[in-house]
């Protein structure tokens, strides 16, 4: 008979990016600088490459030259790619040519400079143009848009920046790594016994309680779109940052929040942000893929779709730094 020595404890890293809160974990507390080069890293490319809000970025260049062809860079044609797949995958639910869209409803700017109450009246809405009128050729990566259009890849970047950066974490290291960037969690590497604890919580900022609902995850990606913490008032309206591509507004809140559980971060990302925007229809669209799913409506009701287990609550002593 054999023992085996008890894993150290995670070691964690918490900063804010990306104008949410980047959370890092690793299994060995000594790779941890390392860990934290790559994920910087990797969140500083992503800012410079699909930012709507730095002048410098390669996004705003590609949206201030639409209705032109323009050649864009490898990293940003991974990025639109991503997001052209969950277009496709979700039946435009998820499309990234809402960015005008985003703009008329005042989220012209990082939401930490949001203006709280915005006085000025609302332009009218208009849908999206619709990501099936981009003409993009991956090979040698020409992109038109069209007239007009400004991409939003902001729901898709981000999780791909954590699926990249958990990826490439782990790869230095070799040692278990968990991202999470405001609800998108990636996880790499060999996890710690009995997996990384996860807290759930419709604001991943806010502190969890120990009978707040958890779940362990050993692979793969997790990750949670909700209506209640990035929003702002316009004309005496609260909005909220997931547009509906079909009107331009806000979608009709149904869900406050999805978890969705994947094997990439991408993916969960594109199923959760779907299943809030289709509302009423997301239960038959998170069946037909069956991915495990945590839909909760307005009056804190849970769904649990795909085998999704029974909620558990947090133990005494839970991971270090517990993404929520």
């Amino acid at each position: 008979m054999t023992t085996r020595a008890p894993a150290p404890s995670p070691a964690e890293i918490v900063f804010p990016a990306l104008g949410t809160t980047a959370v890092l974990l690793v299994t060995d507390p000594d790779a941890l600088p390392v860990a934290e080069a790559v994920l910087r890293a990797e969140l500083s490319a992503v800012d410079l490459t699909c930012s709507r809000f730095r002048p410098d970025s390669e996004l705003t260049r590609v949206n201030r030259n639409a209705g032109d062809t323009t050649t864009v860079g490898e990293r940003f044609a991974e990025a639109l790619q991503a997001a052209l797949r969950a277009a496709r995958l979700t039946g435009g639910a998820v499309d990234p040519t809402v960015g005008r869209a985003m703009t008329a409803l005042g989220y012209d700017r990082t939401f930490a400079s949001l203006r709280p109450e915005d006085a000025r009246p609302l332009p009218p809405a208009q849908p999206a143009p619709g990501w099936r009128r981009i003409v993009f050729d991956p090979r040698s990566r020409r992109l038109r848009l069209p007239p007009h259009t400004h991409l939003d890849l902001g729901a898709t970047a981000k999780a791909l920046t954590a699926d990249r950066a958990a990826r490439r974490a782990a790869a230095a290291t070799g040692c278990g790594v968990l991202v999470s960037l405001g609800g998108d969690l990636a996880v790499a590497g060999q996890a710690p016994d009995g997996g990384w604890r996860i807290a759930l919580a419709d604001d991943h900022a806010r502190p969890t309680t120990d009978r707040s609902p958890a779940v362990a995850v050993t692979s793969g990606a997790l990750a949670t779109s909700g209506i209640r913490v990035r929003t702002w008032q316009r004309a005496g309206r609260i909005l909220h940052h997931i547009v509906d591509p079909a009107t331009g507004e806000p979608v009709t809140p149904v869900w406050r929040t999805a978890t969705v559980a994947a094997a990439t971060c991408v993916d969960a990302n594109t199923a959760s942000t779907a299943a809030i925007v289709l509302g009423d229809r997301a239960v038959d669209w998170l069946d037909g893929t069956a991915l495990h799913a945590r839909p909760v409506d307005l009056d804190g009701h849970v769904m649990r779709l795909g085998g999704w287990p029974p909620d558990s609550a947090i133990t005494p002593g839970p991971t270090p730094g517990d993404p929520r």
